[in-house]
């Protein structure tokens, strides 16, 4: 798979997310489409989105009920692609939403892997080759970013790194879609910074290409550490991603 075929899978998939065309993520101008749930979308989506905005970096493609159009036309076609993913410019995105019940409540950064920096990553600990029949242990606290217990049927693949017999770091994957599978990794405190995130990421990212779907790795801008180790693996930012939320959606995440 070369990294221009991986490229044109993850825009085939946010075209399928977004309702929209995938040559949509390459034009000069913005674009804002109606969103409504299609067969083969993300499977962790809540469909049909309020207002959801996506950028490949040309340009930005709003996915919205038809309430939110006018505010996000608005919106993306007065500040610069890269300016209505940050604050000060946000806050105008916001106080609009808030008027009409919603709230910014996602924004993350999405990383394809380059097949000509990914490569194989040594750490100090054995690597194990793990599928769902070795899963049901590990839905624990501290494995909550390589698995997820909710959508636990999507768990297909993960390695793990083990000190004497003790899982010490664990890259897991889920099957959010048809061609795409999201990485997420987990490190036991007292191991990190041995390069066991970066041996595990690694090597099922190659497990994953070897079966013929696209790795993909998200972690929001503050994430430092996460992002340290998706580009140690041979990562690179491909698509930025916001979606509003109703208020009490967020109230909820923040414990009001």
């Amino acid at each position: 798979m070369t990294n221009r075929e991986i490229l044109q899978t993850a825009m085939a998939q946010s075209a399928i997310d977004l309702n929209c065309e995938a040559a949509d993520f390459l034009a000069s101008e913005n674009k804002v489409v109606l969103s409504r749930k299609r067969e083969g979308a993300r499977k962790y989506l809540e469909l049909p989105f309020s207002c959801n905005l996506v950028s490949y970096g040309s340009n930005i493609v709003a996915s919205v009920q038809p309430e939110y159009a006018r505010l996000a036309e608005d919106y993306i076609n007065r500040f610069p692609a890269e300016h209505c993913f940050e604050t000060p410019n946000l806050h105008v995105l916001n106080d609009g939403l808030r008027e009409r019940g919603q709230l910014v409540c996602f924004m993350a950064e999405y990383w394809l892997p380059d097949v000509d920096k990914a490569r194989a990553q040594d750490c100090p600990y054995e690597l194990r080759l793990l599928t769902q029949a070795d899963f049901p242990a590990l839905y624990r606290p501290e494995w909550s970013n390589a698995l997820c217990e909710k959508r636990k049927e999507l768990d297909v693949l993960g390695v793990g790194a083990y000190d004497r017999g003790k899982l010490v770091g664990f890259a897991g994957c889920s099957a959010d879609c048809g061609t795409m599978w999201q990485i997420g990794v987990d490190v036991l405190p007292e191991y990190r910074r041995q390069g066991t995130a970066s041996a595990v990421t690694a090597r099922l990212t190659r497990e994953i290409l070897d079966r013929g779907k696209v790795p993909f790795y998200c972690c929001a801008w503050s994430n430092v550490k996460s992002a340290r180790n998706a580009v140690r693996c041979g990562y690179h930012p491909a698509w930025v991603e916001l979606t509003a939320k109703p208020v009490e959606y967020v109230d909820k995440m923040n414990g009001r």
